[in-house]
């Protein structure tokens, strides 16, 4: 195959992703091998493609890549999760646009919509992602309403409830009012608001006037309130429009500014309904002024008040967020304009005592940002999760289970240690329906897998049951739930226990997620792990940062700083796209992502093309190996090796990005800038010269192994490059070669360590030449002052540096410029290739400068209270300027003396 002159991302893509997948060269089955396997966070069925699904994959395809490469069977399962809300909020939309309501539909006829939706839309983010690179095992897509995965979810629901573990009951709950249905806590975002504390007056209603003695209970620390229409207390509220729930007011008993209400009733403002005053330790005596409206159905806490004391539970709510019948006033109006209209009636009713800013945390929906949540006493299914908190927390504290960051075991930690039993039904149509069913009109009900097994149970309660008189639960359940199972069901483990496939590929290698679905769903994952395989789900979890914009805001569509990652890869390349997100994302912390770090990841791409044209375009001659090509290929080896272990260590930590700038500067600086250069053959007379053959065969050697070092990062152009290296057979691929190199000796080391002194004298002969104004192509002689420990590099500093010779000398040349390697002393005579006069004048300018830079070093370390009382070690540091300043005007002052003298 001819290589084109310039990279095309485009043309190289699409030719090799269609070749790997002819040859199923993601596929894995079972074998001796050591398993790798990876499976997907799920992305949702609505979803397209992202700068955190970018973000995410690559890593997960730059470790499966690697893992292939290590000799592993590298599995890595994909899918989709059916996201019951969003998707059938897209479903009722699409749905509206056709002027249907859902609710004019069955519910079979709204699941077929949604069913051609997700058939539709589903699966354009999988699509997307090949776009990538991503090595994912295609054939084994998953889909958590598919087939096995429904089953699994019912099979688990089933045994779950006979195991006590899952029940029914009236609670209260996180109520998504656009979505019409419950949450649990985990999805309930707090945001801080700019809002208002209102201040309402509540009359008290069984004090005539002048009935109290005011100056004794005043006298006792009491507050009271009076006005011409009598007695009140000032309830102090962020949500007045629920007033209309109240069916009590409380007091802390031990509050002195209240004792005068205790055992009287109160006025609800603008309801005037009576109510009682409560007392409850609960009341914080230092909020507001210490009286707590009590509606308990509209909040956790007032909820429990209400049970303690008995009260009336009143809801003033309809589901969908607007004023119920129960409410005698604002019927039928938005929950936010009651606010404001019931705010404005308050004060114009004189019942408003003040209104002051307050900052108040509120939630919302994770799934509809712009919607408060509400709480809301409802019938909902729970989880128990005691039991799963205790079998979770173990193995991630004992550290079985890595977390990368290890930051995040304590987050995981607090949220185990106060869990809370999850909410598991949702008031959806689109997801798994409960398989609960009801027998008769009291609401008995059964809990089976099946309609003809929920019969068989019903009529062994009450033989008179028929299948007509069951009646299906009608909530779905919970997303999560069926996510909360995915390492286990994509193995069908739960169907057919102890399988081949879970007992090979379980538990899989590592979970590479974002943090803030830690508790959503890494924790779950961790819980039915144990719960039903008796294992962890993932050996470890590398936690994501969030893609944040260069100025560090989050990407978002309303933002409108997200860029679109397909419009990326166009512009960029796959592989340049891919490196550019990796140069930006150490693990756990945020991503500062810059479009620049893309072109840097492009121009990578273009560095190694000409590099690899570079090398194919050499004559090759049967000629004997020269000094410096041996050196060169001992030293590149080394640093191979050296690297390799570096890169090793870095992955073994998950430290992605820095294990890629490992491999990039050793392409880039050590490769491109160094060994090429030692090794490439002159030209004389214009003319290219040959290289040896066994130096070219080495450089090859070289470039493959960088190649296989690079591929996990950047899969296509590393596998276009490696199939022009050599001659392959068709269906080979570099994914399936292997990348191992022993680890680096003692002697690798030793000539690293010395070739880095080697480079710094090139670079020191190359700075001279700079300094001077010599040309490239003058050759110059390299003084070494006194002794030499770089003979056996002679040949490569002559060449690199373009030296006629290199001397021992005890005095340099009185024309020489020099410098310092470590302790040891060199210089280039330059002789008549300077311009003296011009040379002195500047070396005067430069010693007039260290002059004044020393005097007021000497003027700092002669004022005793410096020296007295700055810290030891600055001291030392103005006194180690004081004798680099002395030596450099020294050797300046001969340099300069010399110079007159010739």
């Amino acid at each position: 195959m001819e290589l084109a002159s310039k990279y095309d991302p485009k043309e190289v893509e699409s030719k090799w992703y269609q070749y790997w997948l002819d040859h199923k060269l993601f596929a894995s089955k079972p074998d001796g091998r050591e398993p790798y396997t990876i499976v997907i966070p799920p992305p949702n069925v609505t979803g397209v493609l992202h700068m955190g699904h970018m973000l995410n994959n690559t890593i997960q395809d730059i470790l499966v890549r690697r893992a292939r490469m290590e000799g592993k069977n590298a599995l890595w399962v994909p899918g989709t999760d059916h996201a019951s809300i969003a998707t059938e909020a897209k479903v009722v939309k699409k749905l509206a646009e056709q002027g249907i309501k859902k609710h004019d539909l069955t519910r079979d006829q709204f699941l077929e919509h949604a069913w051609d939706w997700t058939h539709e839309h589903g699966g354009i983010i999988l699509k997307q992602l090949r776009r990538l690179g991503a090595s994912c095992d295609w054939d084994r897509t998953a889909f958590t309403m598919d087939e096995t995965r429904s089953k699994s979810v019912i099979k688990v629901f089933v045994d779950l409830y006979n195991k006590g573990l899952i029940y029914r009951g009236l609670r209260m709950v996180n109520w998504d009012p656009k979505a019409l249905t419950a949450l649990s806590t985990e999805e309930v975002i707090y945001r801080e608001e700019q809002s208002h504390l209102f201040h309402l007056k509540y009359y008290v209603a069984d004090i005539e006037d002048g009935s109290l003695n005011i100056e004794q209970l005043q006298a006792e620390g009491n507050v009271i309130h009076k006005d011409a229409k009598g007695y009140y207390a000032v309830v102090a509220t962020t949500r007045p429009e629920t007033i209309m729930g109240d069916t009590a007011m409380c007091i802390n008993p031990k509050d002195p500014k209240n004792q005068w209400l205790k055992g009287h009733k109160v006025t609800v403002p603008l309801v005037n309904r009576v109510i009682p005053v409560i007392e409850d330790r609960y009341v914080d005596i230092e909020f507001g002024t210490g009286c707590l409206k009590v509606t308990p159905a509209h909040d956790t806490n007032d909820y429990m008040l209400g049970k303690t004391h008995n009260l009336e539970t009143i809801d003033i709510f309809n589901p969908d967020g607007t004023i119920s019948e129960q409410s005698p006033i604002y019927v039928g109006m938005d929950r936010m304009d009651c606010r404001k209209q019931i705010s404005k009636d308050l004060q114009e009713a004189g019942l408003m005592e003040k209104v002051e800013d307050y900052i108040n945390k509120v939630g919302y929906s994770e799934r509809n940002p712009d919607t408060a949540i509400e709480p809301r006493l409802s019938m909902q299914w729970f989880l128990s999760m005691k039991h799963f908190a205790d079998i979770a927390l173990p193995p991630v504290l004992n550290d079985e289970l890595k977390f990368y960051p290890q930051k995040y075991v304590n987050t995981y930690k607090n949220w185990l240690e106060n869990i809370q039993d999850w909410c598991i039904s949702r008031q959806l149509w689109w997801g798994h329906r409960i398989p609960a069913y009801y027998y008769n009109e009291e609401g008995d009900f059964v809990v089976a897998e099946t309609r003809e097994q929920a019969l068989k149970m019903a009529q062994q309660k009450d033989p008179k049951v028929t299948d007509g008189d069951l009646r299906q639960e009608e909530d779905a359940l919970d997303t999560w739930f069926s996510s909360w199972l995915w390492p286990v069901s994509l193995f069908d483990a739960i169907n057919n226990p102890g399988n081949e496939e879970i007992k090979y590929y379980y538990p899989t290698s590592v979970l590479v997620t974002g943090p803030d679905i830690i508790f959503f769903w890494v924790a779950r994952m961790i819980m039915a792990g144990y719960e039903y395989i008796g294992d962890m789900p993932f050996r470890s979890v590398y936690f994501t940062g969030i893609v944040r914009d260069k100025l560090g805001r989050k990407m978002s569509k309303s933002l409108g700083n997200s860029p679109d990652p397909i419009e990326l890869i166009e512009k960029f390349g796959a592989d340049g796209v891919r490196m550019g997100m990796m140069l930006s994302a150490p693990a756990g912390n945020d991503i500062l992502f810059d479009e620049a770090l893309c072109e840097q990841g492009r121009n990578f791409n273009n560095k190694i093309w000409n590099a690899f044209r570079l090398v194919k375009g050499w004559k090759v001659a049967d000629i004997e190996q020269s000094e410096a090509g041996k050196t060169a290929t001992s030293w590149f080896e080394a640093k191979l090796r050296q690297t390799n272990a570096e890169v090793d260590d870095l992955f073994k930590k998950y430290r992605i990005s820095e294990a890629l700038m490992a491999v990039y500067k050793l392409f880039w600086d050590e490769f491109s800038s160094w060994y090429l250069e030692m090794v490439k053959p002159a030209y004389i007379n214009g003319e290219p010269q040959p290289i040896d053959q066994l130096t070219y065969d080495k450089t090859l050697e070289f470039f493959e192994t960088l190649l296989k070092m690079l591929h996990p990062f950047m899969p296509f152009i590393t596998e276009e490059l490696w199939q022009h290296l050599y001659d392959r057979q068709n269906g080979e691929s570099i994914m399936r070669d292997s990348l191992k190199l022993p680890a680096p000796t003692d002697a690798d080391e030793k000539l690293i360590a010395q070739m880095e002194n080697v480079k710094q004298i090139i670079s020191g002969v190359r700075m001279v030449r700079n300094q001077k104004n010599i040309a490239p192509k003058e050759q110059l002689e390299l003084q070494v002052i006194n002794q030499n420990d770089y003979e056996d590099f002679y040949p490569t500093i002559i060449k690199m540096a373009n030296l006629s010779f290199i001397n021992i000398v005890v005095e340099k040349d009185p024309t020489a410029s020099s410098f310092m390697v470590g302790t040891d002393e060199f210089a280039v005579p330059v002789g008549d290739m300077i311009d003296v006069e011009a040379e002195i004048a500047k070396m005067e300018a430069q010693l007039q400068h260290l002059e004044g830079f020393l005097a007021g070093v000497k003027k700092k370390l002669s004022n005793e209270r410096f020296v007295a009382n700055a810290p030891e070690a600055v001291v030392a540091l103005e006194r180690k300027k004081q004798s680099d300043s002395e030596e450099k005007i020294a050797a300046l002052k001969e340099s300069i003396a010399a110079l007159k003298n010739k």
